[in-house]
């Protein structure tokens, strides 16, 4: 959970840190894998972090390039997040408006974020960032570019660092399924993860102003594509850690509800339960994977195995689903058919001699000896809230689109793949000239 800072020489939050070496990379997702476990939730701070190692190493090679003061802007930035162990919302996602235009084509230019003042001290800038996992518990934000650039784009081609509480900056918050359930009278066991929970939300940049010392590209436009696939490649490492954390979580409580039913002897309930495991393990070992073939950037910070990050993310869209499916398979209805916990606790019904709703609930959903109904119902309820509810967010539909979605990893693994050293590879076996 803590690192050594190669920036200070202090001993900082890993969340804050740019990692020096593969067994940093590793060390990462054994970080979110841990979290995964202890939370069974989205812990929000991996966005952040994420975007500090993307951030700085293309600051860099913009400097070089450019002769740019930016990577000294971001490394003093960076230096503060550090010693205040501050939490920071890292910013890709515009909302688009009409995939098939670019940036500049939009009939609203404000649905990608771009520059709508130059000033000598700093910039203004409009537009909003969506899907902000975690963003209202965050510092700061760091706001980076969402796709590759063309000239016409230079404007949008912009990154940067502020404060959330800034003037102009609005938070609307997403809606959830069973999201109002924490707010009910009684609700108890209802809430199914009682301690956790992640949030998104929509950030919007009403002409915000950024000070100079907080810009880390302003009209680059030809590094943005790097900014997006060095942070999106980090991000795509992340999910082979937190996903397979919940996942354990999801894999723990399918297997006490199957022991609770009675029913975890039976071959077809251990038989899921390995499979499902097989499933979690696949995707940790494509986040170690690909964290143990990371090599050092220009600047010095190390980043993943690209390939493999991607690799790693497009099995995160599916098994996760897989995982749930069969959690709920063991299960049974009653994960999503049983009645509040106010009618467990409910008061005496009227004409029958002192009966409670309560007590049908008690009798009827009772199991196997020595197992209390209540237990049995919160677990059921846990599941349902992974599966189903607020932490599905966090969890199975965030899998699908959370750093991209599916075929935004396969153009990466299409890029990666390199089909034309493979053709040659059989070529030479096959004894053809190349």
């Amino acid at each position: 959970m803590t690192a050594t800072s190669s920036l200070t020489g202090r001993k900082i939050n890993r969340f804050t840190h740019l990692h020096q070496s593969a067994e940093d990379l590793i060390k990462k997702v054994e970080m979110q894998r841990l979290l995964g476990q202890k939370t069974a939730s989205c812990f929000q701070r991996c966005v952040g972090m994420d975007a500090f190692n993307a951030v700085y190493s293309t600051t860099y090679e913009i400097d070089e390039k450019y002769g740019t003061n930016y990577h000294e802007n971001f490394r003093k930035f960076l230096i503060m997040v550090q010693d205040q162990d501050l939490t920071v919302d890292g910013a890709m996602t515009d909302p688009k408006g009409d995939r098939s235009k670019a940036p500049h084509e939009q009939a609203d230019p404000d649905l990608f974020l771009h520059i709508v003042e130059r000033r000598p001290d700093g910039i203004v800038v409009r537009g909003a960032k969506a899907h902000q996992t975690g963003t209202i518990n965050s510092h700061w934000h760091i706001v980076m570019p969402t796709i590759a650039l063309r000239e016409e784009d230079r404007d949008y081609a912009v990154s940067f660092a502020t404060p959330s509480d800034a003037e102009g900056i609005f938070m609307i918050y997403g809606r959830q399924s069973c999201d109002t359930r924490k707010l009910e009278e009684q609700v108890g066991m209802d809430v199914g993860n009682p301690a956790f929970g992640g949030q998104e939300a929509l950030v919007v940049f009403d002409n915000v102003f950024i000070p100079n010392e907080y810009i880390f590209m302003c009209g680059e436009y030809d590094f943005a594509g790097m900014m997006v696939e060095r942070f999106a490649g980090y991000h795509r490492q992340s999910y082979g850690g937190c996903k397979v954390g919940v996942g354990d979580v999801v894999i723990g409580a399918a297997a006490l509800a199957a022991e609770y039913n009675g029913a975890e002897k039976a071959s077809a309930v251990k038989d899921k339960l390995i499979e499902m495991t097989h499933l979690n393990e696949t995707l940790f070992s494509c986040g170690i994977a690909c964290s143990a073939r990371g090599c050092p950037t220009k600047a010095g910070n190390y980043q993943i195995d690209l390939l493999l990050a991607n690799v790693c993310k497009q099995n995160v869209t599916r098994f996760p689903y897989e995982i749930v499916r069969l959690a709920e398979d063991i299960a049974g209805g009653l994960m999503v058919t049983m009645p509040s916990n106010k009618d467990f606790q409910s008061s005496t019904i009227a004409g029958r001699n002192g009966e409670t709703i309560g007590e049908f609930c008690n009798k009827y959903f009772a199991t196997k000896e020595g197992v209390s109904t209540e237990d049995r119902m919160k677990v059921l309820r846990l599941l349902e809230n992974l599966c189903l509810g607020t932490a599905a967010v966090g969890y199975r539909t965030e899998s699908m689109h959370g750093a991209g979605s599916p075929q935004a990893q396969r153009i990466m693994i299409a890029r990666q793949g390199n089909i034309q050293g493979k053709k040659d590879l059989a070529k030479d076996i096959a004894g053809i000239e190349k």
